[in-house]
């Protein structure tokens, strides 16, 4: 049995303007808060770590929610229709309050489109399982996750081109940057509905009853699997929160200490994310033939080595390219294999429960990490953010050397594709 490729592309539209949404939310929000309401740095980590508080407990609710949901248009549509409307007319508000300069109108306007995306994330996502066969799912969150790449790419692209910094002492003007956001959500989801009879699709894959279940389902895992799990769960946690802090911060960093204006911060996101992209299939060769641990700790030490040296450029320009280039290698090498790996030590007991504890501390490091950067940033210095990155990869590196279990048996996987997680 193949992937349907057109389908699993036309389901993926949805999870791709979201993340177009979040590439934009995270890049030009802090600069928002920073530059037009004064906001302080821990005030502005505050801020930033709503979403990922908005997803720890709504997240869950609205994918249960979804799930017991029955309409012509199917489980999702509805979710995904409903959210998209809500979250395109309260994302206006935010570019409107910033021209105006109304701090709690942004702030209302901020957290009703955080509401709105985490209404109709999870049956976004969701929708892909629903219409591929069980054994064909982990291929299809390959290509869902390189859909969310393209939405990142294109809210890059559109920082670029549409952000530009006016007279001096002024903020730039962030309205067509938002609308050029609004009509790529709202298109894509138009797409969506008209393309993809999720009732039909659904009722197309056939579960087969007779499915042999884990016969270890439901037993506690060994000693020494449990404390793999646990200090990969720690690695996630310790490499989420220096990724984070860095992506959530760079456009800040940028403005105040390397002097880059009109929104060429993106640039250098953009070629991290590109470069992530392109490495994901020789990272998932060399990962089949050396191992997902080697793989992770030599991203890891990328990361580490990166933000170290990256403390002391002190301007824009090719060096700083390379070395975000570097960063993209080492995310890559990271995410290809860290979801699957956490699996396969819990392959023995209920995967279900110990994919909700991975994304539990990685969502748990996005929400405490812009905060606590935040506070190195307001009482240490904007330099700080680099050596924090650093820091932290440093102790995501010591938790992983500890991970005995999970890694890649050669010739397991049939397909590369079958590396990658959606949601990374």
């Amino acid at each position: 049995m193949k992937l349907n490729y057109r389908k699993t592309i036309l389901a993926g539209l949805a999870f791709m303007s979201i993340s177009g949404f979040w590439g934009m939310y995270d890049a030009v929000t802090p600069l928002i808060l920073k530059d037009s309401f004064k906001l302080n740095e821990v005030l502005n980590g505050v801020v930033m770590a709503m979403d990922n508080v908005f997803a720890l407990f709504l997240l869950p609710v609205f994918g249960i929610l979804s799930d017991k949901t029955n309409t012509r248009l199917g489980k999702r549509m509805p979710y995904i229709a409903i959210g998209t409307l809500l979250a395109s007319v309260a994302m206006f508000f935010m570019p409107y309050a910033d021209n105006a300069r109304n701090l709690p109108l942004f702030l209302i306007s901020t957290g009703c489109v955080l509401l709105a995306m985490s209404f109709y994330r999870s049956p976004a996502v969701a929708l892909m399982p629903d219409i591929t066969p069980r054994e064909l799912r982990s291929k299809g969150n390959a290509v869902i996750m390189l859909m969310g790449t393209a939405g990142v790419i294109y809210s890059m692209i559109m920082i670029k081109l549409l952000v530009k910094n006016g007279a001096e002492g002024t903020t730039p003007n962030y309205m067509p940057l938002f609308l050029s956001m609004i009509a790529f959500m709202v298109i894509s989801t138009v797409v969506l509905i008209l393309t993809v009879p999720e009732k039909k699709w659904a009722a197309e894959v056939k579960e087969d009853p007779s499915e042999e279940k884990n016969k270890n389902e439901g037993k506690k895992l060994s000693g020494g699997k449990l404390k793999s799990l646990l200090f990969i769960l720690l690695s996630v946690f310790f490499w989420y929160m220096a990724y984070n802090a860095v992506n959530s911060a760079f456009s800040r960093y940028s403005t105040h200490v390397l002097g880059i204006k009109d929104g060429g911060y993106a640039t250098y996101m953009l070629v991290a994310t590109v470069v992530a992209v392109i490495s994901y299939l020789p990272v998932g060769i060399i990962s089949s033939k050396l191992g997902r641990k080697k793989v992770i700790l030599a991203g890891v030490v990328g990361l580490a080595s990166s933000f170290a040296i990256a403390t002391f450029i002190p301007k824009g320009g090719i060096v700083l390219y390379i070395i975000f280039g570097i960063v993209g290698i080492s995310w890559g090498a990271i995410n290809v294999n860290s979801f699957p790996m956490a699996v396969e030590i819990a392959s023995d007991g209920d995967e279900g429960r110990y994919t909700g504890y991975y994304y539990t501390f990685s969502m748990a490091a996005q929400v405490l990490t812009p905060v606590l950067s935040g506070v190195f940033l307001q009482y240490v210095s904007y330099r700080s953010l680099f050596p924090y990155g650093m820091v932290f990869s440093v102790l995501a590196f010591i938790t992983m050397t500890q991970v005995k279990h999970g890694d890649i048996v050669v010739g397991e996987k049939k397909s590369l594709l079958e590396h990658l997680d959606v949601d990374n």
